[in-house]
């Protein structure tokens, strides 16, 4: 069930109860595609860090290990040990990012395994099928998601056929969710809003997939090219089209600057690999922007990376200590980067609701973006 505490302009403050718990939003969740968070971060590191929910990956999952696996030894949430909920991405993404290695047919996908080249199908059958054998908390709808450079007929066709498929996800949803051997009887589906960056395709897809009554609505297919500005525009003009009284979430998205304005444009839900893939490089997030932790003028810096904040790498160690760690290649300095980052993100998460219950996130919003755009 999710309810609206708070409103302030289009922003929500909101919580949606799960079979796993209450999720409350806007919330960001800790993208750990093969049910790990790259970088070495553990479900006990996650509950330390503030994370709600944990976003795993159908096909992966699916081609590596095996979802039938998985089901055999009590699902995701057994087999990672993470008892809060978890959110898993349909596949649909790897249509568009495995564009050299699949066909679309109304049926569904064909693929090759980006690891050893096997065949696989994937329909919008075959994506509930494998989403409730892991048995997440929330279950994406099977869409294609067309590049944002796609021509405008393209770009219909797709979406035309997005819908279809997603009456099809919801039927077989119903059907896997009655079955008594299912994992969880309680998964939910979240739609796709798809259109590249057509508004009216966008507008007129948020129509019809409205009227589906699913238990959350997504916007996918941006931050794939697009420019911010053009995502922005797009959701300005989408989001009012999706239900109100049901959790939107804004796919695969983005910086903290984006996070703030989709807040605004009444997004609940966000991920992004970002602040893991700059963790394992060594860049990190704070309030005054992003460090660069290889820079020589950290080389004899004793201040932890963020003063204040009480993330396990701030607590104990060094900028000093840390950029050593990155330098001789240890582990541990990726590690440490990485539960750093997801701390910010998930932190300011907490600040974002903190600032819509008090009805001061318009305020909060300005501050925070001026503040990262001054730099240390």
């Amino acid at each position: 069930m999710y309810k609206v505490l708070k409103t302030e302009g289009r922003a929500k403050r909101a919580c949606l109860e799960t079979v796993h718990g209450t999720i409350q939003t806007p919330v960001f969740m800790n993208v750990g595609t093969v049910a790990a968070i790259k970088g070495a971060v553990s479900t006990d590191d996650l509950r330390q860090i503030k994370t709600q929910v944990e976003l795993s990956n159908t096909y992966h999952l699916h081609v590596r290990t095996g979802d039938k696996l998985i089901k055999e030894l009590g699902g995701l949430h057994k087999f990672m040990a993470w008892d809060k909920p978890i959110l898993t991405d349909s596949g649909g993404f790897q249509v568009f990012s495995l564009s050299g290695l699949r066909k679309i047919k109304e049926e569904g996908v064909y693929f090759q395994s980006h690891i050893d080249g096997h065949k696989i199908f994937m329909g919008p059958e075959e994506s509930m099928q494998i989403q409730s054998n892991l048995g997440s908390t929330i279950a994406m709808a099977f869409d294609e998601c067309p590049s944002s450079k796609a021509d405008r007929e393209y770009v219909q066709n797709s979406v035309d056929r997005t819908t279809r498929w997603l009456a099809r996800c919801k039927k077989e949803m119903a059907r896997l969710n009655s079955l008594e051997d299912t994992i969880n009887k309680n998964q939910l589906l979240f739609g796709i809003n798809q259109g590249a960056v057509y508004e009216d395709i966008r507008i007129e897809h948020a129509k019809r997939i409205a009227e589906m009554d699913l238990d959350g609505y997504a916007v996918g297919g941006l931050a794939v090219g697009e420019t911010h500005e053009e995502m922005y525009h797009i959701l300005d003009e989408t989001v009012p089209y999706l239900p109100q009284d049901k959790p939107t979430y804004l796919m695969g998205v983005g910086t903290p600057a984006n996070i703030l304005e989709g807040v605004e444009r009444g997004i609940d839900f966000f991920d992004c690999v970002y602040p893991s893939r700059n963790g394992r490089h060594g860049h990190v997030y704070t309030a005054h922007g992003k460090l660069n932790l290889f820079n020589q003028k950290y080389e004899k810096d004793m201040r932890p990376i963020e003063e204040g904040c009480q993330c396990p790498a701030c607590r104990t160690y060094s900028r000093a200590y840390i950029r050593h760690l990155l330098k001789a290649k240890e582990m541990l300095g990726m590690r440490l980067c990485v539960l750093h980052n997801l701390y910010f993100y998930n932190n300011m998460m907490e600040e974002i609701r903190d600032a819509l219950d008090a009805g001061e996130f318009a305020s909060y919003k300005k501050n925070k973006l001026e503040s990262m755009e001054r730099g240390e």
